[in-house]
């Protein structure tokens, strides 16, 4: 926490350094405990754990330690010699005053960077004081600084995969971006410039992922797009055909299977030339296999799953944790998705349950659980809908996930024909109150 704090003193304002009291006063503490917050050791007392975190706002979910119920407003008196301070509660339902605007941008900076933090020990990885120069001074860009911006961008690949809203990444995203793009705008050699090319791709896809979990496929198609123009400026070949094979998963995703066809043939073509012991080409076929079960197209789509199911024989790791993850671990899902898309509902069922099995994230599960809901709802069971469909509720309203609101969205549709049963009514009360929310945000 003191880390963000002092960083977002030091960066916020365009070369202004705010003072310690000024920020202090935001957050509704003195500037001694704000001082000793910010170089003074880790804090291992529960009870001011759980001070620090109300009082900065910190969600619940980002902490490794739980945080006790509190309903009422006063959270907590510290003694700072013979005067009392007393933190009150800034409830989010409550309308803040102008003068908060500063205050809310500290603890909104604050919570999202909490994840940041928790994630993993990047204090260990980066220089930030060469970060902080470079950024004021970006033409003189060296080549560790451009290592230090890869260490950061593979930390938020990391944040985005652990956090359970995918949200909570974007701001620091953003200002990432906003770093590689002013170092764009100055001249240097062309390995230089192909390196930030490459992290500015790299970037744009994630950000593109965070928008398509919100469901926002516009913007996300935008970033993807700009992912696709500087990898190739990057000769990337790999981190591009991963960015045309994101793009083209928003058209299988909206069953516009037609569209998105060439375009997986041109990331096929692309991966082919890129790193043969990467997964690239892999997952490349995991989604064609998908566009060809769209298409009703089952020959083509088992041979390009069997094509998938080939990265188990690369040697070594298969993928590098951020804009490839593919490894084989979801084929089973994949499988399950694609049979029942092609109407071979036992066969889809065999890898569902195969998947359910493993060690699947929230997204996932919830994922995998309504298309084993779907395949009741293809046999006309209602006991099936109800098994699967209520876990994969409590997921979507957990996470907030667009994914899986989508995904419960098309089931929602198939359900007409089962309202009889006072179970399914249920169900599609519950998810068209979900999907309402959940899409239109």
């Amino acid at each position: 926490m003191g880390r963000v704090i002092h960083a977002y003193r030091h960066h916020r304002f365009h070369g202004r350094v705010l003072q310690q009291e000024i920020v202090a006063g935001w957050v509704g503490v003195t500037q001694a405990q704000l001082s000793r917050l910010e170089s003074g050791p880790p804090i291992t007392d529960l009870s001011k754990l759980i001070h620090w975190a109300r009082t900065l706002g910190i969600p619940s979910h980002l902490l490794w330690f739980k945080l006790p119920d509190q309903r009422t407003a006063p959270l907590a008196t510290a003694k700072e010699g013979q005067q009392d301070h007393t933190v009150t509660c800034v409830r989010p339902d409550e309308p803040p005053e102008s003068e908060d605007m500063n205050r809310r941008e500290l603890l909104r900076l604050i919570s999202t960077a909490g994840t940041l933090m928790a994630a993993s020990q990047i204090d260990d990885q980066v220089d930030w004081d060469r970060l902080d120069y470079v950024r004021d001074q970006a033409g003189r860009l060296d080549s560790t600084t451009v290592d230090e911006y890869a260490t950061l961008n593979s930390h938020l690949w990391r944040v985005f995969v652990l956090s359970k809203s995918k949200s909570a990444a974007l701001p620091l995203v953003r200002d990432q971006l906003e770093a590689l793009t002013n170092a764009l705008r100055h001249p240097h050699g062309p390995t230089m410039q192909q390196r930030l090319c490459a992290l500015a791709g790299d970037l744009f896809q994630l950000t593109g992922e965070i928008y398509f979990d919100r469901d926002e496929y516009t913007s996300a198609a935008h970033c993807y797009t700009l992912a696709a123009t500087a990898c190739k400026e990057a000769n990337e070949f790999d981190l591009w055909a991963c960015a045309m094979t994101r793009h083209a998963f928003l058209g299988v995703y909206e069953r516009q299977f037609g569209a998105a066809a060439p375009m997986l043939q041109l990331a096929a073509v692309l991966a082919r030339r890129g790193d043969s012991h990467l997964s690239t080409r892999h997952w490349v076929a995991a989604v064609r296999a998908q566009t060809f079960a769209g298409l009703g197209d089952l020959d083509s789509c088992q041979a390009a799953l069997d094509t998938a199911e080939q990265v188990t024989h690369i040697k070594g790791q298969p993928h590098n944790g951020g804009w490839l993850r593919f490894d084989g671990s979801r084929l089973a899902e994949e499988r399950g998705a694609c049979y029942a898309q092609l109407g071979q509902p036992d066969r889809a069922e065999t890898a569902l349950t195969e998947a359910l099995s493993l060690n699947l994230s929230a997204r996932r599960r919830g994922g995998v659980l309504t298309d084993l809901a779907t395949l009741g709802a293809q046999r006309n069971d209602p006991e099936q809908i109800a098994t699967h469909a209520n876990p994969a509720l409590e997921i979507a309203k957990q996470t907030g996930s667009g994914f899986i609101a989508r995904k419960l969205h098309r089931l929602h549709i198939r359900l007409t024909p089962l309202l009889t049963d006072q179970r399914v009514r249920r169900i599609d009360r519950q998810i068209a109150a979900l999907t309402s929310r959940t899409l239109t945000q």
